[in-house]
């Protein structure tokens, strides 16, 4: 039973990504989405700290999702209260000795802050992050500088040809370290790719 419901899961996940895949052949190669895309197309972006993970069995589909709740420290788009949860699909469910995991879907680990950039919840309140691991970045403290990467170089995030605004962005990117960012030179980069 636990092998069909992992293969039924799979099967369902490789669907749904290969609507956003790069060519039919490549079901989890997601395009490539800029800081400028991430920015202006999600719904609600905050800087968060997590306070909790929950694994359950969701009463709408019926599905084993993970309910990931964020402390918001600053809003940087949309509206939100102080604690936010978003459903995401797949996770191990304890009680049932059941694990899903769908690649991309990017986990949270407790205590850990990140910045997170949500389009509008499903019909069925599902909410993974733009790009799923794309339009996450985990905050980290390096030398005492909170610094930010979602493991992508950011240095051709912020100079993108294809920019259809004439905003400048203050994102300081170094050439040794091109998948990370001073926290707040990132924030005002979102910010400025919102302002019209």
């Amino acid at each position: 039973m636990k092998s069909y419901l992992i293969k039924r899961y799979s099967q369902l996940f490789c669907l749904c990504i290969s609507l956003f895949s790069v060519s039919p052949a490549s079901a989890t190669s997601l395009l490539p989405i800029s800081l400028e895309q991430l920015s202006t197309r999600a719904n609600l972006i905050f800087y968060a700290s997590v306070v909790n993970n929950e694994v359950k069995k969701d009463e709408a589909s019926g599905r084993i999702a993970t309910f990931t709740e964020f402390e918001v420290i600053e809003l940087i788009k949309g509206s939100s209260e102080k604690r936010h949860i978003i459903k995401q699909l797949g996770g191990f469910l304890e009680s049932r000795q059941t694990i899903v995991r769908i690649h991309g879907v990017p986990q949270y680990q407790v205590g850990n802050r990140y910045v997170v950039f949500l389009p509008e919840e499903s019909s069925l309140g599902f909410c993974s992050p733009l790009g799923l691991h794309q339009g996450s970045f985990a905050v980290t403290t390096i030398n005492g500088e909170q610094i930010i990467s979602n493991g992508h170089s950011l240095a051709q995030q912020s100079s993108n040809v294809f920019s259809k605004s004439n905003v400048q962005v203050p994102l300081a990117v170094t050439n040794n370290r091109p998948s990370q960012a001073l926290l707040y030179d990132f924030i005002n980069s979102v910010r400025a790719y919102n302002v019209r």
